[in-house]
């Protein structure tokens, strides 16, 4: 029995959220504006079958599948959106379900910290490696999800609502967790943004 805990579509990614996920990407690398499709299940294996069966069905592109012993992910990409919703379309046909079957995202921490002092953000900067740096008297949010997968959706939409800094988006695991910078009023919007985001993310 193949659990489906994340679901999501992404229209268009943004330009720092499609970097920083070429920085960690194992296959085919995305763009700015490539139309994207996170699906992650549980057990971890079966994401072998659902990678096969997209790839075989559509032109979309393979950037990133993570085998773990209880969840598997993998992230799917094409420039032409309807590759990417068939693809998605064929992989919910396979298992049985409808996008209602996905797990509901939920907020495990969410936070703002404004006017960040020097050793903090250097001690941040020193963990985090792949995307920005966050600078001392910026505002930071910090937001984790369950499952993982929600925080690309969240940090896309982040982007798309204000001029912010990608800091981290780790979502692989048990946990997704999103770190971005900016002035505090930007901060906010972008904040604001994301925590509407992960309680309606969009299907196909």
């Amino acid at each position: 029995m193949i659990q489906l805990r994340t679901y999501v579509y992404i229209d268009s990614l943004q330009p720092q959220l499609a970097e920083y996920m070429a920085t960690v990407s194992q296959g085919f690398l995305p763009v700015p504006g490539d139309s994207c499709l996170w699906v992650e299940v549980s057990p971890g294996m079966a994401i072998h079958r659902l990678t096969d069966i997209a790839l075989k069905a559509t032109r979309v592109h393979l950037s990133q599948q993570v085998v773990e012993r209880a969840y598997g992910s993998m992230v799917i990409h094409h420039r032409d959106q309807s590759d990417v919703k068939e693809a998605g379309r064929v992989i919910l046909q396979r298992l049985g379900v409808d996008v209602s079957a996905r797990q509901p995202c939920q907020i495990a921490w969410q936070e703002v910290i404004r006017g960040m002092t020097p050793d903090h953000t250097v001690l941040i900067n020193r963990q985090n490696r792949r995307g920005s740096m966050i600078l001392p008297e910026q505002s930071m949010f910090i937001l984790e999800t369950e499952p993982a997968g929600y925080i690309v959706y969240a940090a896309n939409q982040a982007e798309k609502a204000a001029s912010i800094t990608l800091i981290d988006v780790p979502a692989v695991g048990a946990y997704g967790r999103l770190i971005m910078a900016g002035r505090e009023m930007d901060i906010d919007e972008a904040a604001a943004a994301a925590i509407t985001a992960v309680k309606k993310p969009p299907g196909t």
